[in-house]
């Protein structure tokens, strides 16, 4: 089944019918109607709280005292607010901030709507807590809300569809609006991630990013097998050439006439079996995320366009499937790539790399003044990392220290990586002019980011290893498991700053 745009449309967003609605209510917090009134516990014990405490007879206060409620992140208390009692709210969640720093902000309103109560969940805000309060709570909402059922026939239970920032200076309506944004643009890359690949193919997924983004002016192009020939892209042709499912390059525009300031290139392998060198059962399971860059850049793109930011954009999504077929690329092939470089096959599961060798070299022929790529690209990431940050590569040191600094601004965690020249010998190869592996076992996520740094040429770039964050095998904090959206705070954020 190809994909079908109404499967995508769920996703909150303006006019939609699951869209959770965002507000902002200066009144007293106590005096919102709610079924959940989520009250941040800090310690000390935050002005909110204390407000809250003082119309319930020092009944929070109580529970801290006897170690019910705990401050700590993460930790939360639902209560019951008995009849006559002076709030509005039907229920008090004791949401524990920590040390209230924006994931445990963003933790503790992803817990508010997770109790599993539908209707209204409201926070009350707390001017002794961080500036960030307003932004890191909506996103914890509209993150930690996420639905992965999309394909269950009867959906899932009980919906929050309204979250109201209680209490909340007038300003926090602009900032908590900008949040929203990110936020649903980011659930739309994780509902493509998570989307199942017989309905995320290369043609599902350039389907979506038209149903999605052309309503917001995004020009959407879509090259297929033959225009893929004529532009020799042997990489990105090479590598779809074994699946039923032909590969496509997808193009994105936004900022209409300006030239693109900031080139934007996600791997979107929709399906990696590893081809020839076939991946294990354990890890084949989880390869529908291959294309969790492409997601990225699809849903940062989404929100740049709904934030109307001025900005020239382009962005390259080189899909294909990587499959077993009588059309597939073999161990030992040598393939030329768009730039003219011969590139030897030595491991056909290092594919990514391959397609992006040839995006990359497109960004750069259509004019792009910066370039960013995103990949889900070596699974060494994980194993030296975990599941936290996005490891930043770049042969630019200030291009680099502004990617690093906007991905810690905006929750997709950043952490800078090495690129030292010596690493490109590691792939010289005696016949062709590089190959896609090293053949040693170290350095794998260096030697895959030296592989791109052949085909930026003098531009600054950057390539974003988001392998070891983009799908989590069990919930963190405000994400659930499974697709992660990581990277799109991150551009969304890094546009922001350049526009």
């Amino acid at each position: 089944m190809l994909y079908e745009s109404r499967r995508f449309s769920t996703i909150s967003g303006p006019g939609e019918e699951r869209a959770l609605i965002v507000e902002v209510e200066q009144g007293e917090a106590g005096s919102v109607q709610a079924a959940v009134l989520a009250v941040p516990l800090a310690e000390p014990p935050s002005a909110a709280f204390r407000r809250l405490d003082e119309r319930l007879g020092g009944r929070l206060a109580a529970l801290v005292a006897a170690g019910d409620a705990k401050a700590e992140a993460g930790k939360s208390l639902l209560l019951h607010v008995a009849p006559g009692e002076p709030i509005a709210a039907e229920r008090v969640l004791l949401a524990g901030v920590g040390t209230s720093d924006d994931d445990s902000l963003r933790t503790a309103a992803a817990a508010a709507v997770r109790t599993g109560v539908g209707g209204t969940v409201a926070w009350a805000f707390d001017d002794s807590l961080p500036g960030g309060q307003a932004r890191a709570v909506v996103e914890g909402a509209l993150l930690g809300a996420h639905d992965v059922g999309r394909w269950k026939t009867n959906g899932g239970g009980a919906r929050v569809q309204r979250f109201v920032l209680a209490g909340a200076p007038a300003a926090a309506a602009d900032v908590a609006a900008r949040a929203a944004i990110v936020a649903r643009w980011t659930n739309r890359a994780r509902e493509l991630v998570d989307g199942p690949p017989n309905e995320v193919t290369p043609v599902g997924l350039a389907a979506a990013a038209g149903d999605l983004l052309t309503p917001l002016g995004v020009t959407v192009e879509t090259l297929g097998p033959a225009e893929i020939e004529q532009l020799g892209l042997g990489g990105l042709a090479a590598v779809g050439g074994g699946s039923v499912n032909e590969p496509r390059l997808i193009v994105l525009r936004h900022g209409g006439d300006r030239p693109p300031e900031l080139g934007l290139v996600g791997k979107s392998i929709t399906f990696d079996s590893g081809g020839y060198f076939l991946k294990q059962q354990s890890d084949i399971v989880r390869q529908k995320a291959d294309m969790g860059g492409g997601a990225a850049v699809l849903g940062a793109v989404g929100a740049i366009a709904e934030l109307g930011l001025e900005l020239g954009v382009l962005a390259v999504l080189p899909a294909a499937e990587n499959m077993i077929g009588g059309g597939a690329f073999r161990p030992g092939d040598i393939l030329r790539t768009a730039s003219g470089l011969t590139v030897e096959v030595t491991n056909p599961d290092a594919e990514g790399r391959i397609v992006m060798a040839d995006a990359l070299w497109y960004a750069r022929r259509e004019g792009a003044a910066r370039l960013v790529d995103v990949a889900t690209l070596t699974g060494a990431m994980r194993a030296a990392i975990g599941d936290m940050y996005i490891g930043v590569f770049a042969n630019d040191d200030d291009w680099r220290a502004q990617v690093v600094a906007a991905g810690n601004e905006s929750g997709d965690h950043a952490w800078p990586w090495p690129l030292h020249a010596r690493y490109r010998r590691l792939l010289d190869s005696p016949l062709a002019d590089l190959r896609n592996t090293s053949g040693r076992s170290f350095g794998y996520p260096i030697v895959a980011a030296a592989f791109l740094e052949r085909f930026v040429g003098d531009v600054p770039w950057a390539h974003l290893d988001i392998h070891s964050a983009a799908y989590l095998d069990e919930d963190r904090d405000y994400l659930g498991r499974g697709a992660s959206g990581a990277g799109v705070r991150l551009l969304t954020e890094l546009a922001t700053r350049l526009s």
